[in-house]
C-alpha cells in the first residue's frame, strides 16, 4: 500500500484556510444531465494542527473537531468534522474533509456497521463542501434534505460518514465527476472513522446520489480492492450521473435543449481542469461565457443558475479543441467499470436532471458486463425525491447485504 510523507500534505493543509473551529491532530494507527440524456436515450484553525512524524497511508486521520452547522445529524452521539489522507485524480496524496456521525449506545459485536455517503452536485468551490453548510447558506436545502435520510441510518445503528470529495473545502481543485478520485475519498473516510472511534466496525456500504451515484458505482467496482481490510457489502446509486461528455458535445453543437443545463458546464470544465491541468477552460469558452466560470469558482449551484442566460451557440470559441476534455469525461462513464459487489440503482421516473431513460441504458450495460445489479424505479418521483422515497427499499437491500442474503428481485 502506498505511503505518504506527512510534511507535504500538512504544509498544504496549514497554508489553506480551514472552515471553522479548533482542530486537533488525529490518531494515526449524473452528473445532472437530463437534457443531454434525453437526446442519448477549516476559516484558519487556531491553533494550526501539528503534523505527526513518519509516513501515513491513505485513510490516515489527520484532524478532527466537533462538527457544527447544517451537516450535524441530531440523533448521533458524536458528530465530527475530520480531515484525512486520500488519493487525488492525478494519483498524488491529497487532504480531504468530511464528517463522521456515531450512534448512541453500545455497538454490536464487531462494531457499528458503516454507511459511507457520497453527495450529489453542490458546486466546485470550497463554500460548496457539505461539511461547511450553514443554515440559510447556499447548499443548506440539499444538506438538510439529505440529513433527514442520513439521520435515519444513525437511528438504525449505523455510523454515517460523508466525504466532501477532493478539493471541496481543502486545498486544490475539485475534480467534479472523476470516478476514481471520488471512490478513493468514499473508501478512505471509512478508514479514518475507524481511527477516530474504535466502535466503528469493518462492515460497510456506500450510498450515493447523483454525482455521488456515479461515485457509488465506481466504489462498488474498486472499493474492495482498495481497502481489503474492510468488508464492502454493497452499493446503492440514486439517480447516478453519467455521460458528462454530452454536456460540452451538445452545447458545442448548438442544441437548444442544452440551455437549461448550462449551469453544469462550468462545473464539468473546472472539474476537468482539476483532474488534468492541460485542460484550460478559458481557452475553450467565449468571452460571453466567462461569467459562468467566475461564478463557479466562488459560488455554488444556485448562484450558477442566476447567471444571465447565454445562447448555446455562443458558449464555446469557434476553434475550441474539445478533444482532451471529451477523452477525460468519457473515461468517467459508468460503462468503464464493473461493480464487484451487489449494487442497487434507484431512479425516479419524473427526474428532470438525470433522465430515467439514460439510467436504464447504463444499468442494462452494467448487467451485460456481469455486474450483480438491481434496479428499481419510483413513479412520479423527481431527482431529489428519490432519496427519501427509496429509503425503505434501500434499507431492505442493506439489511440483506449485511446478512449475506441473495440480491433478491430485480437482480440481473
Amino acid at each position: 500500500m502506498k505511503q505518504y510523507s506527512t510534511s507535504r500534505s500538512f504544509r498544504s493543509w496549514r497554508s489553506h484556510s480551514s472552515r471553522r473551529g479548533r482542530l486537533r491532530p488525529g490518531r494515526t494507527g449524473g452528473v445532472l444531465v437530463a437534457v443531454a440524456l434525453a437526446v442519448a436515450g477549516c476559516t484558519s484553525a487556531d491553533p494550526e494542527p501539528e503534523a505527526p512524524t513518519g509516513s501515513l497511508e491513505p485513510g490516515a486521520l489527520l484532524t478532527s473537531a466537533e462538527l457544527s452547522g447544517a451537516a450535524v445529524l441530531p440523533s448521533a452521539a458524536r458528530n465530527e468534522l475530520v480531515t484525512y489522507l486520500s488519493d487525488g485524480a492525478e494519483g498524488d496524496p491529497v487532504v480531504v474533509s468530511g464528517t463522521v456521525a456515531v450512534p448512541p449506545g453500545s455497538p454490536p459485536e464487531g462494531g457499528w456497521p458503516v454507511v459511507s455517503w457520497a453527495h450529489g452536485t453542490t458546486g466546485v468551490a470550497d463554500a460548496c463542501a457539505p461539511s461547511a453548510a450553514t443554515a440559510g447558506g447556499p447548499i443548506a436545502d440539499y444538506v438538510t434534505l439529505v440529513g433527514d435520510t442520513l439521520d435515519a441510518w444513525v437511528r438504525a445503528g449505523f455510523v454515517v460518514v460523508a466525504t466532501d470529495y477532493e478539493g471541496l473545502g481543502t486545498p486544490g481543485g475539485h475534480p467534479y465527476m472523476h470516478g476514481d478520485s471520488a471512490a478513493a475519498s468514499v473508501v478512505d473516510i471509512v478508514r479514518a472513522a475507524r481511527q477516530l472511534d474504535d466502535s466503528v466496525g469493518t462492515d460497510w456500504v456506500v450510498l450515493g446520489h447523483s454525482q455521488g451515484g456515479q461515485a457509488a458505482i465506481f466504489t462498488a467496482a474498486h472499493g474492495s480492492a482498495r481497502a481489503p481490510e474492510l468488508q464492502l457489502r454493497g452499493a446503492v446509486a440514486m439517480a447516478p450521473g453519467n455521460d458528462t461528455d454530452l454536456i460540452p458535445e451538445l452545447t458545442r453543437a448548438g442544441d437548444p435543449r442544452m440551455a437549461p443545463g448550462l449551469p453544469f458546464l462550468p462545473l464539468v470544465l473546472l472539474g476537468a481542469e482539476a483532474a488534468d491541468p492541460r485542460i484550460v477552460p478559458e481557452d475553450l469558452l467565449s468571452d460571453a461565457a466567462l461569467p459562468l466560470l467566475e461564478t463557479a469558482r466562488s459560488g455554488c449551484l444556485a448562484a450558477l443558475r442566476e447567471v444571465p442566460p447565454i445562447p448555446v451557440t455562443e458558449v464555446f470559441q469557434p476553434d475550441a479543441d474539445l478533444g482532451p476534455l471529451l477523452e477525460l469525461l468519457r473515461a468517467q462513464q459508468l460503462s468503464t467499470v464493473v461493480p464487484q459487489v451487489p449494487t442497487l440503482v434507484v431512479q425516479g421516473t419524473a427526474d428532470q436532471l438525470v433522465a430515467s431513460a439514460g439510467t436504464e441504458v447504463a444499468v442494462a450495460g452494467l448487467c451485460e458486463s456481469g455486474a450483480p445489479m438491481s434496479y428499481r424505479t419510483y413513479d412520479g418521483v423527481d431527482h431529489r425525491g428519490v432519496i427519501a422515497d427509496s429509503l425503505g427499499d434501500v434499507e431492505e437491500f442493506v439489511a440483506a447485504r449485511l446478512a449475506d442474503e441473495p440480491a433478491g428481485a430485480g437482480a440481473c
